[in-house]
Parts: structure tokens; sequence; C-alpha cells
């Protein structure tokens, strides 16, 4: 049953006279709190919060005066009191309010400056389970949501970048704070308790291994606000979950444009799928365009690796995400600056590299200190009218299937090379996907079509226009394997690949038509593969 409203208007301006500040993060604390003292603002403190405002030499009363009763139980229960909520909650123009404090000798609060144990840092730091949920804070939401609930009297501030704002509101409203300044920042307090609640609810799921848990929460912090979003006349935010992750979101930009909607897109599209190959095993170059690779390729070095890599599709690199597994050097500098390139992103860069780049003005040059590990769980989400799907991130990998050879022949260990690098990057080419491979490095990319048969000859096209600009007489595709993400459901897309001059195939297998697909194989002296796991991406 809702609760009705006694329809009593917000007075327009509020001067505070008590502010209470509960803080785990102190930044900016001091100069705040001095700020407030010199307006004669009475400080009301907790713990180290109270501490660190008496080691400034400000005059601060401890909580438990407003209370009359003990911090206790290691600092569990300390503002879970009517002294302190009931100074958040009263409507100061509601005359049985008002009476209520003068009863209880409860004095008003005007002010909350309060941020929350490090719940998010702590757990992302894979700390021991009791760690954890003694890093959950009750007090603070409490008094939070109080705050914000009344903001018709009460300011809430809960983030120190909105320190500086609260001193200009008082310095432009000769002491006092305006009722759309206090709407405001109650609307953050109530997002940031929504998402800090977010982030507990989901480490709980995890540690519980609740894979659908009742209700699912997503939250994220703004980290940027885009011009715009896929398309001019669409808004957007970029949002950042705190998951330590290696990635763009995490990344350092050391030049260039800000990075737009489609442009965080592909970047983490290249770099996940760049994730896929060890850096100590072989420099890995990956070109994404519209969230789909147009070429990827391992070598000795990252500059032969993307030269590779461009052989693909030179055409459709123009404007592309360059991701590498390795540190950008100088050599690999040099040959990607030749073409018109969005952002290149790599764990590092050498200085030599970035000055080299640094003459390009708006390519954008991100690093990550690190590869995304593509075992790691995680979960990716997707909106739908009406709802959310959720699903677990795809973190299978090749490395870990038993392969399964199904054709009178064998591949070869150098078919047997390539098919498993075809597969590796045919799980970040949005399906249906076909990929050809030859020699570490893709030579031909079908993706997104409704019918497979279409992935292969697009692919297979591909690498004759690719040939032709190589001034290559035979299309790239001969002599390749050939990668499929999902079962073919009919033999013609894998006759397809036959018929561009692929040897070997890799797939998942499982086709009510498998036996029809293996005997065109062996047909035409194929080696096929089977893994047994899809790569669906959508």
């Amino acid at each position: 049953m809702a609760v009705a409203s006694k329809k009593i208007p917000a007075p327009e301006f509020i001067k505070p006279v008590r502010a209470l500040l509960s803080v785990s993060d102190k930044t900016g604390l001091v100069p705040l709190a001095r700020s407030l003292a010199e307006r004669g603002i009475e400080l009301v403190s907790t713990g180290g919060t109270a501490r660190t405002l008496g080691d400034a030499g400000l005059a601060v009363r401890d909580v438990s005066d407003l209370t009359n009763f003990p911090e206790i139980m290691d600092g569990r229960v300390k503002t879970l009191h009517p002294g302190v909520h009931g100074g958040l909650l009263a409507i100061r123009d509601d005359k049985d309010h008002m009476q209520a404090m003068e009863a209880h000798q409860i004095g008003p609060i005007d002010i909350a400056i309060i941020n929350l144990y490090p719940f998010e840092t702590v757990a992302a730091a894979n700390s021991d389970y009791p760690t954890t949920v003694e890093n959950i804070d009750i007090g603070g939401p409490a008094m939070i949501r109080a705050a914000a609930k009344n903001h018709a009297y009460v300011t809430i501030i809960t983030d120190s970048a909105d320190y500086d704002s609260v001193i200009a509101q008082l310095n432009s409203n000769d002491g006092s704070l305006p009722y759309a300044f206090r709407q405001s920042m109650a609307a953050k307090a109530y997002a940031r308790t929504a998402a800090y609640d977010a982030a507990i609810s989901n480490w709980f799921a995890g540690a519980l291994k609740l894979e659908q848990p009742t209700h699912r929460a997503i939250a994220g912090t703004l980290k940027d606000v885009m011009r715009y979003g896929e398309n001019p006349h669409q808004t957007a935010g970029f949002y950042v979950t705190g998951d330590t992750r290696p990635g763009v979101a995490s990344a350092t930009q050391h030049q260039g444009k800000a990075l737009s909607y489609n442009n965080i897109n592909d970047t983490d599209a290249a770099f996940e799928l760049v994730g896929e190959f060890a850096p100590n095993k072989a420099a890995a170059c990956a070109i994404i365009k519209h969230a789909n690779p147009c070429g990827v390729a391992t070598a000795a070095n990252l500059s032969e690796a993307y030269r590779k890599a461009l052989a693909c599709d030179s055409v459709s690199a123009f404007g592309g995400i360059v991701a590498l597994n390795q540190t950008l050097d100088a050599e690999a500098a040099q040959e990607i600056v030749k073409i018109f390139t969005e952002v290149i992103i790599a764990p590092d860069v050498t200085a030599e590299a970035k000055a080299i780049v640094a003459a390009k003005k708006n390519l954008r040059l991100l690093t990550t200190g690190g590869l995304p590990d593509p075992r790691a769980g995680g979960i990716a989400a997707k909106t739908v009218s009406g709802g959310i799907l959720v699903q677990s991130r795809d973190n299978g990998m090749i490395d870990d299937i038993e392969l399964k050879t199904v054709t009178e022949r064998a591949a070869t260990p150098e078919e047997l090379r390539d098919l498993i690098f075809a597969f590796r990057v045919a799980k970040h080419v949005k399906s249906n996907a076909i990929v050809y491979a030859r020699d570490g490095a893709t030579v031909g990319i079908g993706a997104g079509q409704m019918s497979r048969i279409d992935s292969s000859r697009i692919a297979a096209r591909k690498a004759l226009d690719a040939a032709q600009a190589l001034g290559l007489t035979q299309p790239l595709t001969q002599g390749s394997v050939v990668a499929s993400d999902a079962f073919f459901p009919f033999a013609d897309g894998l006759v397809s690949a036959i018929e561009a001059g692929a040897t070997a195939v890799i797939q998942p297998g499982g086709s009510m038509r498998d036996d029809e697909v293996i005997k065109a194989a062996n047909e035409a002296g194929i080696a096929m593969v089977l893994t047994g796991m899809r790569h669906f991406r959508h």
C-alpha cells in the first residue's frame, strides 16, 4: 500500500547549520570541511573521518553525541540510530515532526557527506569471503537513502567530484543550497546505492555460483558522454563496471580524438580477439571494422603480423581498429600509420612507436597494461524490449577441446595449426561465420550472413579481390583451410569452400546431415576436424 504524502512544498533554499561527514574515501574531505566550518556549519563525524578532521585542526563533534550511544561491534553499529536518521528524515515544515525532534532531542542534519566502504575494490581484488563481506557497508547506504529521500531539506553528497559544486552553490546563494541542486544530488545518490547493491548481489551470485539469480542488477559509473551513439540522432554514454579485465574500459588513451560509441565497441571486439593469442608464443594482430575482423594474423613480430592481416582485406581495413597482443614497437607503428586507422590498442608502447603515432594527431592510441584472459568468466548482457538477456561470457577455448578427425584423411600438422588458428578467429566473427586461413593468417572472412553458404561465397570472393590487389593470379584461399563457427546444415557450404581451394575444414559438427557433409569432404579428399563446441556471435 502506498504511503500518502502530506504535500508540503519544498523550500527553494536551505541554509545549512549542521553537516554529517562519514567517508571511506577521504579525497578532498578536509578542504570541503574547512569551507563548511568557515560558514559556521557544525561538523559531525564518525570514526576515522572524525580523526582526519581533528588532525586538520577542525572542531568536530562525534556522532555519539547525537545518539548518546557509543560506537559498538567494531564500528558495525554507529549511525543506525534515531538521533541520526531522525535528523536526516524530519520534514522541517511538519509540526508533528518538529515536536518529535524536540521531544527526543534530535537535531536536524542539513548536509550529509557520505561515501561507502570500498566493496567494489575489495571484491575486484579477489579478497577472501569474510573480508569481502566485512566491506559491505550498512550504515552508509541507510544514511544516503534517508538524506536523499528528504532532499526537500537535506543535501546528500556521495561523490568527492561534487565537493567543489557544493562550495560554488553556497558562494552563489548567500550560504544556501537550492532545491534543484538538492534534487540532482539525491538522484545521483540513489544511483550510487543502486550500483553498490548491484555489485554486492553480483559478487554473491559469483561466490555462490548462482548462474541465474532471481534478480539481476547491472550497474556502471559514467566515464564519458559520447557525442552520439551508433548514429548521430542517438544519445550515448560510456559506463564502466569496475571490472579489472584489461581492455578499452580501463585503457590509457595517449593521444587522438575522444573515442566514439562505435570506436569503443569495435576496439573491444578487436582486443578480445587478440587476447586469444598468447604473446609469448607469437605476435598477433587483428584489424576490425564494424565489430568484425577484416584481417587477423600471427607472425614472428608485430610488423609482419600486421602486413599479413592487412593483406586479407586492405580495402576494409581503411578506417579500422588495429589490436596487438604485444608492445607496439617502432617498426609496427611505421607500418600501421601508412593508412588511415581510427584506433590502435596494445598492452604497451615503446617511446619510439609513440613518437611515430604522434604524427597522426587524430589517431587514438590506447594501452592496457595487459591482455584479457580468454578463459575468464563474467557475463554478457543485451537489452531487448521489456527485458535483459544475460549469459556467461563465451570463454570456450579450442585449446581445451579434444578434436576429432571424422574423414578418411587426417589434417597435416601445418593444416592443423591453421585450423586451430582459424577457429580462434571464427569465435569473434558475427554469425554465420566462415574463416579461411593459411600460414597463420586469415585469407578470407565471411560474416553475419543469413545463410552459411553465402558467408562461404563472400569470404571466397573477398579472398579473390585481395589476391588481385596483390597482383596474384590465384585466390588467397587456394591451399587454405576453413573454419565454421557452427555446423554445416547442408553440404553446399562446404562444397563452396572446397571450390575456393580449401584443403581442410574445422567445424563443431552436430548437424542432422553430418554424414552428408563428411561424405562430401571424403569425396574431395579434404580433412575434417570436429570441435563439438559452437561459437555463435550475434
